[in-house]
């Protein structure tokens, strides 16, 4: 009989070093090399306790001597010639049993599990009926067999346990290494009596199903080969099983690392709010912060490979969590990671929340530049009173207005708008920035400006009692308020008044003769929106929400609302001179052929809104209209009539420091008043507009989903017994009408009573309210 594998791997591993070096450390591990190991398999017994030194000695050169001669006796299979391969191999190797009574079987029952079991009888042609250890009994097709146990015969059921429990008991998985590397060198196919007599020196039951079991647990070392006689093992190359094993050891690192992780996730979740790590000390460690923005990834739909979107699934397992967007959220705020009211969609669309480092170091080179390129044509209006009237807070302040009465009663007006493009070149550093941001972002909690802040704010804006450079338009109206002349004109003005909406509109209301200029423009704007009106124009104005947010990271931060109306005289009067400014450079691009992005709005399908006027007018008459308009348009060489305003021609021009398109209009318009060659030919015009206007397109889809969230937080946190006035705007389906909430300007909808109509105005309560799910239930009392 063979020498058993734990003999003969204790010899020539401590003495011979036949074996490699992994394989001696891995069989000094499971105690081969020590004098007093023991083997235990069925009856057989190999101790070295007992005797002395010197015998044990001399008995173990014997052994190794014995080894070495089997060695140079035994046939190899050479790798090139001679081979014997599972083709050839003979059938009765290996080859499958035929089941009888009494048999002891593993087969696999549900969910992959394997049991033992003992056959009993036949259940019809193929199938067989079985007992489990347990004594359950089932009926199984051939199929799920795995393994016959050779040369044992089953009577109890519950002997079943008793095998396996003298399995479990000599079961020693790295023992199959060393098996691994005798099989190797002689490089042969085996079965499992083959392997069963080199690692247990006996090819009984129990030896035999033990080495079964190490076999099909195996993914190291052996490749099964099922023929349909037979099943035999080959040894995998070294090189195979090195790559296996790095690949291993790697995934028990990274299995180590996650359990790690996930310890550190679970002491954050414990901790107080104030006492959660910062952002920052999770990013420092690569492999935390690998799978910490595999998470942030996960959280907003915005994985960038199936790896880390398995990375995220994987951590989020191991939490005992469903694997959803919404749960990685959660866990991400439970540790301090994303601040309570993060807003996911900065995340989600990729907004640029910071400058590039170009983009601030060609700011800061800007910032020290003194020199002005249109110095020599600037004309200089700092005479004139300037009334710059804005929210309250705004920060870039790109336009501003005056007025005075000519000699003949008419009224000039000049609509200021700052000169970003004194500042800036086309193609530049900032100029590109700007184009792939494509507008500033305002939402409650922030704002992420078009071009860096500090340029901005300092030099692009327009300052009270400051020199600043802008671009004039000035227009004479007539007394009906259409157009008589105008003019474009680099200039310098002096800002002599900052003014809100509210305290613009209470200096039109005291009527103040030192601010007779301010009553000029209103004067002005009132003609123009008569004009308008004349001509086609309808009012689709909506009151708007004002939201500031005082520490958002704060769970529970101070929530400033306050509900713009468009009626207000002071923003009718803004919107009227913006209007104007951008009707003359459509038509001073028209006169002078000058390719910009003019655009309008064609007729809606309704061709008389008439059909509106049973409508109250205000918010629910605008909801009409809103759902009948045409898309806007637009043509870069020649104005488009934009029907919904009552003008001939339209150009987004009065917003260059916060809106790319109308920086856009300014390169044109600077260009042609400098007499230099124009930057833009219509096409590029067309190519930028479109990847600016994507970029706004998604600019205004975060504001409009922030403003929402910070609506719905304000009424969370309002008394719940609190009632709010709500304007009914248009039914969706019998009673279920979408409504304006008028105290917070959102739209919502509910059930209304009978009786109720369009325009009506109702009170509602606040059922449910859930920011985060979007969630708004109302109910009318």
């Amino acid at each position: 009989m063979r020498a058993p594998m734990a003999t003969r791997a204790m010899n020539l591993c401590s003495i011979l070093g036949v074996f490699h070096h992994r394989s001696s450390t891995r069989c000094n591990s499971l105690g081969f090399v020590h004098p007093d190991s023991r083997l235990r398999s069925g009856n057989l017994r190999l101790s070295f306790i007992g005797g002395d030194q010197t015998r044990m000695h001399q008995s173990l050169v014997d052994l190794v001597m014995e080894e070495l001669q089997l060695q140079r006796t035994r046939p190899r299979a050479s790798s090139k010639t001679g081979s014997t391969s599972v083709k050839d191999a003979p059938a009765e190797k290996g080859e499958k049993k035929t089941l009888q009574k009494g048999m002891l079987l593993e087969f696999e029952k549900d969910s992959k599990k394997l049991v033992l079991a003992v056959a009993h009888r036949p259940d019809g042609k193929k199938n067989w009926m079985v007992y489990d250890q347990n004594g359950f009994m089932s009926s199984i097709r051939p199929q799920q067999i795995r393994y016959i146990v050779p040369d044992i015969e089953i009577l109890e059921y519950s002997d079943i346990a008793d095998f396996a429990k003298k399995a479990d008991e000599i079961l020693d998985p790295p023992i199959l290494e060393c098996a691994w590397l005798e099989v190797l060198e002689e490089n042969q196919w085996v079965t499992v009596e083959d392997i069963a007599q080199i690692i247990y020196g006996d090819t009984g039951p129990l030896e035999c199903y033990c080495t079964y079991v190490l076999l099909s647990r195996d993914d190291i070392y052996f490749d099964t080969i099922k023929t349909r006689d037979s099943v035999v093992y080959e040894p995998r190359p070294t090189d195979k099983v090195d790559e296996v094993l790095k690949r291993k050891m790697i995934e028990e690192v990274s299995k180590k690392e996650l359990e790690d992780f996930v310890q550190t996730l679970i002491s954050a979740k414990a901790l107080p709010h104030g006492s959660k790590p910062a952002k920052s000390t999770w990013l420092v460690e690569a492999n935390v912060r690998e799978r910490i923005e595999a998470l942030a990834a996960y959280a907003t739909d915005n994985c960038k490979s199936e790896e880390q979107r398995k990375i995220a699934r994987n951590i989020l397992n191991a939490m005992r969590m469903s694997t959803t967007s919404t749960a990685a959220v959660g866990l991400l705020m439970d540790i301090g990671y994303f601040p309570i009211h993060v807003n996911l969609d900065v995340l989600k669309y990729n907004i640029r929340t910071e400058h590039s480092y170009k983009s601030l170091l060609a700011a800061e080179q800007v910032l020290g530049r003194t020199t002005d390129p249109d110095e020599h044509i600037r004309t200089d209006l700092t005479s004139l009173k300037v009334y710059a009237i804005d929210v309250d807070e705004a920060d870039e302040l790109d336009d501003a207005l005056s007025a005075t009465r000519l000699s003949d009663g008419r009224i000039k007006v000049w609509i200021h708008v700052a000169d970003p493009a004194s500042w800036v070149e086309p193609f530049g550093t900032l100029d590109k920035e700007a184009l792939h941001r494509g507008t500033s972002v305002y939402v409650p909690t922030d704002t992420f400006s078009m071009f860096p802040e500090k340029l901005a704010l300092e030099k692009m804006s327009l300052r009270q009692g400051e020199l600043c450079r802008a671009v004039s338009v000035s227009v004479v109206l007539d007394n009906d308020g259409r157009i008589m002349e105008y003019a474009v004109e680099n200039s310098t003005i002096e800002p002599t008044y900052m003014l809100t909406y509210e305290s613009a509109t209470e200096l039109l209301y005291l009527k103040l003769e030192e601010e007779e200029d301010l009553q000029l423009l209103s004067e002005a704007a009132s003609l123009r929106y008569k004009w308008r009106h004349y001509h086609g124009a309808i009012d689709i104005s909506m009151p708007e929400a004002r939201i500031k947010v005082s520490d958002p990271d704060n769970p529970e931060p101070t929530i400033s609302l306050y509900v713009e109306e468009h009626d207000n005289t002071a923003r009718r009067l803004v919107s009227e001179m913006m209007i104007l400014c951008n009707e003359v450079i459509a038509e001073f691009g028209s006169s002078n052929n000058i390719p910009l992005p003019y655009r309008g709005q064609p007729q809606s399908n309704i061709s008389d809104f008439s059909v509106f006027d049973n409508l109250p007018a205000g918010p629910a008459r605008s909801v009409a209209y809103l759902r009948v308009m045409r898309a806007a348009e637009f043509n870069f060489r020649a104005p488009l009539s934009h029907d919904t305003l009552g003008v001939n021609g339209y150009v987004q021009f009065t917003s260059p420091i916060r809106r790319y398109v109308d920086l856009l209009a300014h390169f044109q318009v600077k260009a042609f008043l400098r007499g230099r060659v124009l930057p833009f030919s219509a096409g590029e015009l067309e190519g930028r507009t479109f990847i600016a206007n994507m970029h706004m397109k998604v600019a205004r889809r975060l504001q409009s989903t922030s403003l929402k969230y910070w609506q719905l937080e304000y009424l969370m946190r309002r008394p719940k017994d609190k009632t709010y006035r709500a304007l009914i705007l248009r039914f969706i389906k019998d009673r279920t009408a979408i409504l304006l909430l008028l105290e917070v300007a959102l739209q919502a909808t509910c059930e209304v009573s009978e009786g109720s109509g369009v325009g009506d105005q109702i009170k509602v309560i606040v059922k449910i309210v859930h920011p985060r799910k979007d969630f708004l239930d109302l109910e009318e009392v």
